[in-house]
């Protein structure tokens, strides 16, 4: 072979090969330099309140801002633990990237999780603290911090007028667990009267409102000897504002409640609600996820993740960030 061919044949090996790297996408975090996307399992606590399609919304950004695949479901309702652990169980089979999950009781789904680590398979919990140490993460609202915050506004609401009482949510659920512990500090902090705290709603609007008008029943509310009521998510807060517009005492007691629809901005606006704590359930769904794609990239990611809170009343709710957190814009993620 001449020199001058062979010079011509290294040419195109080297103009082959460059081509050949050109053509090769850059490694991203959902392609691992080729490989399958990542595939994350996103487990709620439920599917049915607006809490839970902010939670997805901010999930959904996450996965296309980073390139991965996330598998939405959950429960229908939030007392179907049987369900959710049946979940975890099958993502877990199924071999996925990682499972990011809202525990419907901080015990039950402790052995669900220690399996999924024992497989390997992350585990990343938000919203409701477990009661292990098999996770990587927790990216919640500081929830103790949240019910101090609503019930020391209840608190001057009441104060020298009566007592409180408090509808808790249901047992075994941390995150609601902490609100309440959280609002009876408060509230004995002031020196306000606990009328009742060992109440609860339960997973529904329809058993939070039974829960709701027998607690006002119980108490006398109807006859002036309640001034004051704490509940501590979406549904025991939109089952109390029925009870209590049914019994016409809207405006008539302090209330403050947890989260927010459009049912319960509108119990703000009328008066009825005096303040909802708010969470960021569109950021926790974002972080949550987004902290799961940073570990399986074998970044170091934090071990408690705080999400925030505020309290919204009539005279804030119109500030634009305050705005965004009564009427997020869910749209272009969900649709």
């Amino acid at each position: 072979m001449n020199r001058g061919v062979g010079r011509a044949i290294a040419l195109v090996l080297a103009l082959a090969l460059w081509g050949c790297k050109r053509e090769t996408p850059a490694p991203t975090a959902g392609s691992e330099g080729g490989r399958e996307p990542l595939r994350i399992a996103v487990i709620p606590k439920g599917t049915t309140h607006e809490f839970w399609k902010s939670v997805h919304a901010g999930a959904v950004k996450a996965s296309r801002e980073l390139g991965v695949e996330i598998v939405w479901k959950g429960p229908l309702k939030e007392d179907d633990l049987k369900q959710q652990i049946d979940l975890v169980q099958s993502f877990t089979a199924q071999g996925v990237s990682g499972i990011v999950l809202a525990p419907l009781n901080d015990k039950a789904l402790v052995s669900s999780v220690k399996a999924a680590a024992g497989a390997k398979i992350p585990v990343v919990i938000f919203d409701s603290d477990l009661a292990s140490e098999d996770h990587v993460s927790f990216v919640a609202t500081d929830n103790r911090a949240a019910g101090k915050l609503g019930c020391a506004h209840l608190a001057q609401k009441v104060k020298d007028k009566g007592g409180a009482v408090v509808l808790r949510y249901q047992e075994g659920s941390a995150s609601t667990n902490h609100r309440e512990e959280g609002c009876l500090e408060a509230l004995k902090a002031e020196g306000v009267k606990i009328l009742s705290d060992n109440q609860y709603g339960g997973a529904t609007t329809e058993t939070a409102h039974k829960a709701s008008e027998s607690l006002l029943l119980a108490q006398g509310a109807t006859d002036g000897k309640v001034a004051g009521v704490f509940t501590p998510n979406e549904s025991t807060t939109f089952g109390m504002l029925r009870a209590v517009e049914k019994a016409n005492l809207a405006g008539k007691l302090g209330f403050v409640g947890f989260d927010a629809s459009d049912k319960l901005v509108a119990g703000v606006e009328g008066g009825a609600i005096d303040g909802l704590v708010l969470q960021d359930p569109f950021n926790m769904g974002y972080l949550a996820v987004k902290t799961m794609v940073s570990h399986l990239k074998g970044e170091k990611v934090d071990r408690r993740i705080d999400t925030g809170s505020k309290l919204v009343t009539r005279a804030n709710m119109n500030e634009p960030a305050i705005k965004q957190l009564l009427r997020p814009e869910l749209d272009q993620w969900l649709k």
